[in-house]
């Protein structure tokens, strides 16, 4: 069975290797949340990793879904905390929300992006 889909859908196990890599890297940014207890210093190396991300490979896109990401779950999070639906106890971002939290969104928008693009290859 494997076979058939690996002529299908060119390499799977390859396409599988880069997906499982980008979320170890999303994981590794939630693993962070409850060590870095500094919110400019955890939105700090999220930036960092934006960047050195975008200087590994940088593509088609990307900044659009980075600010998309951004703003889009910025202001969906704030609907979710002025609803009630969310609260957090860092609020260093407008008294509402952690400051590191539209990155993490920004970076998972950008991710989700290529992790379309590996499965459409």
């Amino acid at each position: 069975m494997w076979p058939i889909i690996e002529v299908a859908n060119g390499n799977i196990k390859s396409k599988m290797i880069k997906i499982l890599a980008y979320a170890v890297v999303i994981a590794a940014m939630i693993a962070l949340i409850p060590l870095i207890q500094n919110d400019l210093i955890l939105a700090s190396l999220y930036v960092v990793l934006i960047l050195l991300t975008l200087a590994v490979k940088k593509q088609k896109n990307d900044i659009f879904f980075l600010i998309f990401g951004f703003i889009a779950l910025f202001l969906s999070e704030y609907f979710f905390i002025s609803t009630g639906v969310e609260t957090f106890t860092r609020r260093t971002l407008l008294g509402i929300m952690p400051l590191w939290l539209p990155f993490l969104w920004a970076y998972a928008f950008m991710i989700i992006a290529r992790c379309i693009r590996i499965v459409d290859l």
